[in-house]
């Protein structure tokens, strides 16, 4: 398939990559020779760097103003339509419920990046990277929005009946045709990315820690992995979403549960912990026993990067499941899907930030608590794992392994759909049962391997996804807040009125 690329929008991208790379340092003759996985490494640098965080942090800034802190003044609204009693009105159209649409977009977005990611952010930024982290989240629940409200507003129908929506379909039909290179950019990037971080990662992810607890060969990890997920994602969408609305909330519940468990064991160290993550916000680390100190901008880096990796906002992925959402009103739709940021980044992220904090695992030099045995080796998951184990024993060690068994399962299937909208956009429905079986092939291949390279390949097409959607959100603002005011002024207000006489009666 050959499109067409419009000669002002080329220059356009061409000028923006060039002065990108220039403030960057980016270097041609630093790659030369090297192999693979060298250069992927070097890319992504160059891509999940300053660069790409500026323009994340920066388009969730931007929306946050357009949209007049929306994600702050209706977030308790946005939680009664995911979770409360607000059924959808009869004008409803759609595929699933909102909360099977937020479920579905939880199973793929709640992953083991919770767990490591955040713990990679605190030892290596200090307790003030969890508050750049919440930044980020708050930040990003407007760009969620975003990306939801402009899925359902320019969603299709495709062959099966079923709606299909995401970034690809409103560059296209927002922006218009002379955007579609973006758009094929977006979802050819999208299936690469589903095969590596959303798949066999997650099952390499799950094989080392099964394997590590209990001893089980990865041969047989990989195989009851792809006779799982070959049960779910042959069910389709549907079944999908089913499966997601159980599997989710047990699996969150059974780590948020664990977590408050430790806090609330050590309630004593709450506030001195949320003093920690407050001051070393704005104020370095210092160096002391196997601690070796953190700048405050290792903090900022820290916490930002590992925050855009956990709740996705940006990468377009959420866009991808919202379009299938029952609603009367892309902004209802937008307004479920941006409470998923806040489940992530402002609760999960926080448990596992918290019990870092609090145990005193995030700085070998001793912590809050006194008499902390430290194994100044242990990092990323390892490292949660041993904080867990601290205060709950042989029990903290098990909700650990079995959170990062059921969040890298959940990302598995729920990447799956992510796949399966890109694919549809580029070929058709047709192809669908090819992608089905190589997915779950990737699901076996990732239990057995190792993936270096594959885990670099995937943050690029992430990062391939993440740009042609944050050109399109910026671009298509007035589309946004026309959209805004228009349910806000209009329908929100008769429904308020409609339930205020409800109650009268």
């Amino acid at each position: 398939m050959f499109v067409k690329i419009n000669k002002k929008v080329a220059d356009d991208l061409l000028f923006f990559i060039n002065v990108a790379m220039y403030y960057t340092k980016f270097n041609y003759s630093e790659i030369r020779g090297v192999g693979t996985l060298a250069i992927l490494e070097k890319i992504n640098g160059f891509l999940w760097g300053v660069p790409g965080i500026i323009l994340l942090v920066g388009t969730g800034l931007f929306l946050t103003f357009i949209l007049r802190g929306l994600q702050f003044k209706r977030l308790i609204y946005a939680f009664k339509l995911a979770f409360g009693k607000e059924k959808e009105s009869a004008g409803a159209d759609g595929d699933v419920s909102n909360f099977k649409a937020l479920m579905t977009t939880l199973a793929g977005t709640i992953g083991n990046g919770n767990i490591a990611g955040v713990a990679t952010a605190i030892t290596v930024g200090g307790p003030g990277a969890l508050f750049w982290m919440w930044l980020v989240g708050l930040l990003g629940m407007a760009t969620k929005y975003s990306e939801a409200l402009l899925a359902t507003k320019y969603r299709v129908k495709n062959e099966r009946g079923e709606y299909s929506g995401g970034p690809m379909y409103y560059v296209e039909k927002g922006l218009g045709k002379k955007w579609k290179p973006l758009a094929v950019l977006f979802a050819l990037s999208g299936v690469l990315a589903s095969f590596g971080i959303g798949d066999s990662v997650q099952s390499n992810t799950i094989s080392e820690v099964v394997t590590h607890s209990f001893g089980i060969p990865g041969w047989i990890i990989g195989l009851v992995l792809a006779i799982l997920t070959a049960a779910i994602i042959f069910g389709g969408f549907q079944r999908v979403s089913t499966v997601a609305s159980i599997f989710v909330p047990v699996m969150a519940i059974l780590y948020i549960g664990g977590s408050l468990i430790i806090i609330f064991l050590h309630y004593d160290q709450i506030i001195p912990a949320f003093q920690l993550i407050f001051y070393h916000a704005f104020n370095p680390v210092s160096a002391a026993g196997g601690f070796t100190g953190v700048v405050v901008s290792e903090a900022i880096r820290n916490g930002m990067s590992k925050g855009i990796f956990s709740n996705e906002a940006g990468l377009g992925t959420a866009a991808l499941i919202a379009g299938n959402a029952k609603s009367d009103h892309p902004v209802k739709a937008a307004l479920v899907a941006m409470t998923g940021t806040f489940i992530v980044t402002l609760i999960v992220c926080t448990m596992t930030g918290l019990v870092l904090i609090i145990t005193g695992f995030w700085d070998p030099s001793g912590g809050l608590l006194s008499g902390v045995a430290h194994d100044t080796s242990l990092d990323a998951g390892a490292l949660t794992n041993a904080a867990f184990a601290s205060s709950l024993g042989a029990a903290g060690k098990y909700i650990v392994t079995f959170s990062v068994i059921f969040f890298g399962y959940s990302t598995i299937v729920g990447w799956y759909v992510y796949g399966e909208k890109c694919l549809e956009y580029l070929v058709g429905l047709k192809w669908v049962p090819v992608y089905r079986v190589v997915y779950v092939i990737a699901a076996y291949y990732g239990a057995v391997a190792s993936l270096n390279t594959v885990w670099a390949f995937a943050d690029m097409a992430n990062a391939l996804m993440m740009i042609p959607n944050l050109i399109a959100l910026v671009l298509l603002w007035k589309v946004i807040r026309a959209e805004t005011d228009d349910f806000f002024l209009h329908h929100y207000n008769k429904e308020k009125q409609k339930s205020a006489g409800l109650k009268a009666g």
